[in-house]
């Protein structure tokens, strides 16, 4: 294999009754491959589920559950129970199927040993590899109908899917689809279920870029999957997004804007009229408003057209000189798409849009309890519901200086994490203490001011993104042969104006006491060896 695998596995390598073939795609902690299966297996402690009636090659998903640290153990182990569960207890034509759970016993190769490995149907393609060949597929609407009767199966039996996206979307070898991946997955407890604090923006709804996370995660609705759904049928009917940005942050600002109501939905003139108010009523601005799931397969069936279940066409994948139905590299990286911590980089421009090769399906996702420990100490009381926004922020800047740990430190100053914070005698608001007619100037990606000046209350995804911009605008307007450290000047601009601390050639005394405080801070979050 060309790239280092998260989960090294020898071709001919046996588990259980599974001989390991091609590798197919890895994440940052887990790989999947290709597997033939024989009568007689080795390496394995224990199974769970059937044990006839097993194919002879499936995709095996392997997740390293018996070696990393403690606090990765922690979130991998949490993330393959959410799917082994619903697995377990879920049997759907429109969810790939699970045939067994396997545990590797193998102490002679301590990198496998304690592994989980996952034994899951084979699918030929996904549906980000077919967006990325072939947008706008003629058989989109009855692809969006499958899916949609995929969602309302979990709904109905009291899941939420939590990450429904094109790579997590299976296409069968007959072209039926299947949905994929769910250890995001939570089974509902009234009207809420809990999630862990993973988001993929472009398809996360607007109340949950800023909702709170407590012991138990996030909470979640179905009407977040039915959100979802409204981006991803407008992207397979247009190749486009219903929210403007070149960016999925530029993209999640947008959604910000418009669940306050100073932005409307840009729906595509391309999108067909039968679509267009499924669409709407499924991107409506607030949980309560957007349609139900049993509605929604309703109207989308008519729609599209089809009965339940309609036949699509064969799937065939292009590998090498050959065609053949096979298991591509995009449908990897959809089986993988969320293996647990840390398996995506933050590389800007990197969505999961249907863009790209077919083997880097641009899976966004993160969790944000570890998410950023090299950036900054996970152990110090920063917000878990904040902290990939302060990553993710400070990533969107090319000035060094505008760190993690500096943007942490100045919301613990200015604000100490309060969203809600409210000082009417300085006209200060939310998490980063801002004037509505200076947020006004920093609120877009591209630099543009607002048409009118904002109203607090102000969201944390609108506050910290404008944050970050304001001081990555403040770094290159420093004199550079001011003393001390750049982000602590950086800092003090930001209580100020860079002219005055240009001016005073440092920090000004008025504002000393301020940046003691975000000094004190930035050693506190900044973790060793960082700057």
């Amino acid at each position: 294999m060309t790239e280092a695998y998260a989960v090294a596995v020898p071709k001919g390598y046996r588990v259980g009754p599974w001989e390991v073939r091609e590798p197919i795609a890895t994440g940052a902690f887990g790989s999947v491959y290709e597997a033939r299966r024989h009568e007689a297996g080795r390496h394995e402690t224990r199974r769970t589920g059937p044990h006839e009636g097993l194919p002879r090659s499936a995709a095996l998903k392997f997740l390293p559950t018996g070696t990393g640290t403690p606090r990765q153990l922690a979130h991998l182990r949490e993330l393959t129970e959410r799917e082994l569960e619903l697995h377990r207890r879920l049997k759907r034509p429109r969810l790939i199927r699970m045939y067994e759970a396997l545990t590797v016993d193998d102490p002679d190769h301590p990198e496998l040993d304690g592994a989980t490995v996952l034994v899951l149907e084979r699918a030929e393609d996904s549906l980000a590899g077919l967006l990325a060949r072939s947008p706008h597929p003629p058989h989109g609407p009855a692809l969006l109908a499958q899916i949609c009767e995929g969602l309302a199966q979990l709904h109905d039996a009291g899941w939420v899917h939590g990450d429904l996206k094109p790579a997590n979307v299976l296409l069968m070898e007959d072209g039926s689809a299947r949905l994929a991946d769910f250890n995001m997955a939570a089974e509902l407890e009234g009207t809420h279920a809990y999630t862990p604090a993973f988001s993929t923006p472009d398809y996360t709804p607007p109340e949950m870029l800023w909702s709170e996370i407590g012991e138990r995660g996030r909470q979640t609705r179905p009407s977040a999957d039915v959100w979802a759904f409204g981006v991803l049928a407008h992207l397979v009917l247009t190749d486009t997004f219903p929210l403007p940005g070149g960016t999925p942050s530029a993209r999640r600002d947008a959604a910000v804007r418009y669940a306050r109501g100073t932005d409307e939905l840009r729906l595509s003139p391309g999108l067909p009229d039968g679509w267009r108010e499924i669409v709407r009523t499924c991107l409506a601005r607030t949980h309560t408003e957007r349609i139900s799931g049993e509605e929604l397969l309703r109207q989308v069936e008519a729609v599209a057209g089809t009965g339940r279940s309609p036949r699509l066409p064969r799937v065939r994948v292009r590998r090498g000189r050959r065609t053949a139905v096979v298991m591509g590299a995009a449908v990897a990286a959809v089986a993988v798409s969320v293996l647990g911590y840390g398996i995506s980089t933050w590389a800007d421009g990197a969505s999961d849009d249907g863009g790209g090769s077919a083997g880097n399906a641009g899976t966004r996702s993160v969790t944000a309890a570890p998410y950023g420990a090299a950036d900054l100490r996970t152990d110090r009381g920063i917000p878990s519901a904040y902290r990939l926004l302060i990553v993710e922020t400070a990533h969107d800047c090319d000035q060094g200086d505008v760190t993690p740990s500096l943007i942490a430190a100045m919301l613990k100053v200015e604000s100490n994490f309060d969203p809600d914070l409210s000082d009417p005698d300085k006209d200060e608001y939310g998490i980063a203490r801002w004037t509505p007619s200076v947020l006004r100037w920093w609120m877009h990606e591209d630099g543009t001011p607002g048409e009118s000046v904002p109203k607090p209350p102000f969201p944390p995804a609108e506050s910290i993104p404008a944050m970050g911009r304001y001081l990555c605008w403040i770094a290159p307007r420093l004199d550079a042969e001011l003393p001390g450290d750049r982000r602590v000047l950086i800092a003090a601009a930001y209580r100020t104006s860079y002219a005055k601390v240009n001016d005073a050639g440092g920090v000004p005394p008025k504002y000393r006491s301020y940046t003691d405080r975000v000094v004190h801070r930035l050693k506190e979050y900044t973790p060793p060896g960082k700057k």
